[in-house]
């Protein structure tokens, strides 16, 4: 079932001969739109870009992008010179939105036919995508993603501690996505910045790193990675919840990365929550103290193919020092 947001083209979108389970009609601020869908289950959401107040500031359509799943959201354009612009295609590309049109046609094809990147690249200019999406694979650096799937599954300090693991032997720095978490860290290579300005952090990186971690958090950026690495806290309720905003949520993991943070269950356990909810695991990591280096932390990185860290690691359990205390 979907969802139609009209305001001007309400006549065109009334037209489509789909199922709707809700239609609101009016002008909004993207908060409000934010507010009424961001817990509630579509398929599509159809949204006429007149319906979106001051629309054609780019910024009010980011929070749509950043707390709404892109690839379901679909954008019928008003045929102005400023939506019809490259500058503002561009924006939306960058913000992961890529399913767009400027008729009821383009609306009835995208439903069933969704774009991905490589449809709509062209229509981004050269300069944009230098600033966008900066694939790791062109840097060499890797590039790694994190992304919480259940509610404060640890992202945050995770990457943390990875981060003050593999820098042993690695060069190594961390990117958070529109938030300030990482300041409380008080580590300079670890940085946090916005959704447009990721491309030209990750620029600047550039050669000189050997290991990007990126705190994804709600942005649609995983195509700045090569990997990403999603993170559920197994705990009954924080699944439950899961679930209950997105029933479909579970089935699109196949063949992810799914990582149990903060895991209490035992073996017998986590083959029955795989069995039940469908997903293999990566790997499980149980609770772990974030002020010393942890046997799980090395562990998960041999997993993950990091080995260096792994041999500076006994070469220094021979002098005492694998398990001494981090310093700040």
């Amino acid at each position: 079932m979907n969802v139609v947001v009209s305001n001007k083209a309400d006549e065109i979108l009334s037209s489509l001969n789909i199922d709707v389970i809700k239609k609101v009609q009016g002008e909004f601020s993207a908060e409000e739109i934010v507010s009424m869908f961001e817990n509630f289950f579509y398929e599509k959401l159809i949204l006429d870009i007149t319906a979106i107040k001051d629309y054609t500031e780019l910024k009010n359509i980011q929070s749509l992008s950043i707390n709404l799943d892109s690839s379901k959201l679909i954008i019928l354009l008003d045929g102005s010179s400023t939506t019809s612009s490259t500058e503002y295609i561009s924006g939306l590309i960058s913000m992961g939105i890529y399913n767009f049109t400027k008729n009821r046609d383009g609306v009835v094809y995208l439903i069933s036919h969704p774009n991905s990147y490589r449809d709509v690249a062209s229509l981004q200019s050269l300069d944009d995508r230098e600033n966008d999406m900066v694939r790791a694979d062109t840097m060499g650096s890797r590039v790694i993603g994190f992304r919480n799937l259940t509610e404060h599954a640890g992202s945050t300090t995770l990457i943390y501690m990875l981060k003050r693991r593999l820098e042993k032997s690695y060069k190594v720095s961390a990117i958070e996505v529109d938030k300030k978490d990482f300041a409380f860290f008080n580590d300079k290579r670890m940085i946090s910045c916005s959704v447009e300005d990721l491309g030209k952090e990750l620029l600047r990186l550039g050669s000189d790193t050997d290991i990007v971690l990126i705190d994804l958090n709600n942005s649609n950026q995983n195509r700045a990675c090569n990997e990403v690495i999603y993170l559920i806290e197994p705990s009954i309720i924080k699944v439950n919840k899961l679930v209950a905003r997105n029933k479909e949520i579970l089935k699109t993991l196949a063949g992810r990365k799914v990582v149990l943070n903060m895991c209490l269950l035992s073996p017998k356990d986590i083959n029955e929550f795989e069995m039940e909810a469908g997903v293999k695991t990566f790997y499980a990591i149980p609770p772990i103290n974030d002020r010393v280096s942890n046997v799980a932390i090395d562990n998960f990185l041999v997993r993950m193919g990091f080995l260096k860290q792994r041999d500076d690691a006994n070469q220094q359990s021979n002098q005492g020092g694998i398990f001494a205390r981090f310093k700040h």
